[in-house]
């Protein structure tokens, strides 16, 4: 683990927040993120579904767009709040283009309806994606 203990609290937080502005009328599963940047600044968002599925948008690419947005370019550490939370294949993805392999990804086993404690599993990147799709393997 190479998360500071300061900001895994804080992005744990911050993820927990998010996962409150969640729109999931669908699937009612509503899911947290928050992305920690090398300028030390932490971005928080929730997924938010739509009537015609493809057109959802996971919690970590919303946050992970919103701190590209606001002009970061490297992201240090992301963190992910759901009840049995693991990102997703497009969001793995997309956590390649702007991670290091070496980041921690943190997932929070989180229900807000119960008491039970949080459950907490940190994984790099390296070992969510095995063999990513990046530009230096494709050519580019």
């Amino acid at each position: 683990m190479n998360i500071n203990k300061k900001y895994l609290f804080k992005l744990i937080e911050i993820a927990k927040e998010s996962q409150k502005n969640s729109y999931s009328p669908y699937s009612n599963y509503p899911v947290g993120s928050s992305v920690l940047c090398e300028s030390g600044k932490i971005y928080g968002g929730c997924n938010v579904e739509n009537v015609s599925f493809g057109l959802s948008m996971c919690a970590e690419r919303t946050a992970i767009f919103k701190a590209i947005s606001n002009g970061e370019k490297k992201i240090k550490a992301i963190c992910v709040v759901a009840k049995s939370a693991i990102p997703c294949g497009a969001c793995r993805q997309v956590m390649v283009e702007f991670a290091e392999k070496d980041c921690d990804i943190i997932c929070v086993d989180y229900d807000p309806t119960c008491k039970n404690k949080d459950k907490i599993m940190i994984i790099k990147l390296s070992k969510l994606l095995y063999k990513p799709f990046t530009p230096q393997s494709s050519g580019l």
